[in-house]
C-alpha cells in the first residue's frame, strides 16, 4: 500500500521521515524510527563533529537499518559535518538553512542521497537543479524555523514544479494528514511534533507534558521581525519575545533574546523560560507512545482512509 518513490529511493517500509529537531533528534529516537520502518534522522544542529559522530555510531549499535543526518548549513560546524557524513558512510542527508550546492559533488561521489528541506517553489527548483534526490516541502504549521506558506498550498505547487519526489511536512500527526499529503501529490511525509512525545525521545518530561497539554491555538510564531520566524508553544518566554518585538526595532537585542533557550526546554525542562519548539499539530498529540506505535497507528489509519 505504501510503496512510493520515497520507499523505493531509500529502501524503507513506510514513507515517513522523523523531523530533524535540534537538541531532540539524537541516536535514540532516530534508531527507534528506523527500526519501526521509517527514516530516523539525527539532527546535527550546531553541534561539533565529535558529538555527531558519537550519535551516528550509537545509532548503528541500535539499528541495522538506514537512518539519516540533518545538516543545518548556516552552522559554523556544517563543513565538518559535511565531510563527516562521507567518512561515516551515511546514506541519506537532509539539509536546512542554506543551499547545499557546494557539497553536492562530494556527497554524490560518495553515493549519498540528498533531500533538502524547502519552504517555497523557488527553493525546490533550485534544489532540483543542484542535484537533490527529493525535497521536503515544509509548511508554516511546522514547529521551529518556518516559512510563510501552509502545507496545503505549498505541497501541490512544489509537486507541480519539480520532477523529483516531494515529502510533505508541517501539521502532519495522524493518518488523516498522511492521506491528505498523498492526495496533494506527496510521496512521503515528515513528522516532527508527534515524535517529541515518543518514549524513545530524550526530551525532558516537562516538554512532553507541554506538547500533550497544548491546544489547537497553543502555538505562536516569534521572530518575524528578524526575518527568522519560529513556531513555539505559548509560554512566558514566547510572550516576552513578542512584547520585545512590538516595543523595539533593535534586531540584535531581539535575536539575543531569541537564541540559546531551546536547550533550557529540551534538557532542563524549563517550560517558562525555555523555547518549546513545536508545530500546530501539538493540539492533536494526546498520549505518549513508542515510535513503532506512532508509525503503525498513523499508517493504519491512512491506509483505511485511502482505501475508500
Amino acid at each position: 500500500m505504501f510503496k512510493t518513490d520515497i520507499t523505493a529511493l531509500l529502501g524503507i517500509e513506510y514513507p515517513c521521515f522523523q523531523g530533524a529537531m535540534a537538541w531532540v533528534a539524537d541516536a535514540d529516537i532516530a534508531a527507534a524510527v528506523s527500526n519501526a520502518g521509517g527514516l530516523g534522522i539525527i539532527a546535527a544542529g550546531s553541534a561539533p563533529a565529535d558529538w555527531v559522530r558519537a550519535q551516528i555510531r550509537r545509532a548503528r549499535e541500535k539499528t541495522d537499518r538506514i537512518f539519516g543526518v540533518n545538516i543545518m548549513l548556516m552552522s559554523p560546524t556544517a563543513p565538518d559535518i559535511a565531510q563527516l557524513v562521507i567518512d561515516e558512510k551515511i546514506q541519506v542527508v537532509t539539509t536546512g538553512a542554506g543551499n547545499p550546492g557546494k557539497y553536492m559533488p562530494m556527497w554524490k561521489q560518495a553515493g549519498i542521497k540528498v533531500i533538502p528541506v524547502i519552504a517555497s517553489v523557488a527553493q525546490a527548483k533550485r534544489m532540483q537543479r543542484v542535484g537533490a534526490d527529493a525535497v521536503v516541502a515544509e509548511g508554516c504549521e511546522a514547529g521551529g524555523h518556518i516559512g510563510e506558506l501552509t502545507t496545503m498550498t505549498l505541497v501541490p505547487q512544489v509537486v507541480d514544479a519539480v520532477d523529483i519526489p516531494v515529502v510533505a511536512a508541517g501539521g502532519i500527526a495522524d493518518g488523516r494528514g498522511i492521506a491528505a499529503a498523498f492526495m496533494l501529490g506527496a510521496k512521503g511525509v515528515q513528522v516532527g511534533t508527534r515524535f517529541l512525545v515518543a518514549k524513545e525521545c530524550n526530551v525532558h518530561d516537562n516538554f512532553k507534558d507541554a506538547v500533550i497539554e497544548c491546544g489547537d491555538i497553543g502555538t505562536i510564531v516569534t521572530g518575524r521581525s528578524t526575518g527568522h520566524p519560529v513556531r513555539v508553544i505559548k509560554n512566558q518566554l514566547a510572550r516576552e519575545n513578542l512584547k520585545l518585538e512590538r516595543e523595539t526595532q533593535d534586531i540584535e537585542k531581539i535575536e539575543e533574546q531569541l537564541t540559546g533557550t531551546l536547550r533550557l526546554a529540551v534538557v532542563e525542562g524549563d517550560t517558562k523560560k525555555g523555547s518549546l519548539m513545536a508545530g500546530q499539530s501539538a493540539g492533536m498529540v494526546t498520549k505518549r507512545q513508542t515510535a513503532e506505535e506512532i508509525i503503525t497507528e498513523m499508517f493504519s489509519q491512512a491506509e483505511k482512509l485511502l482505501a475508500r
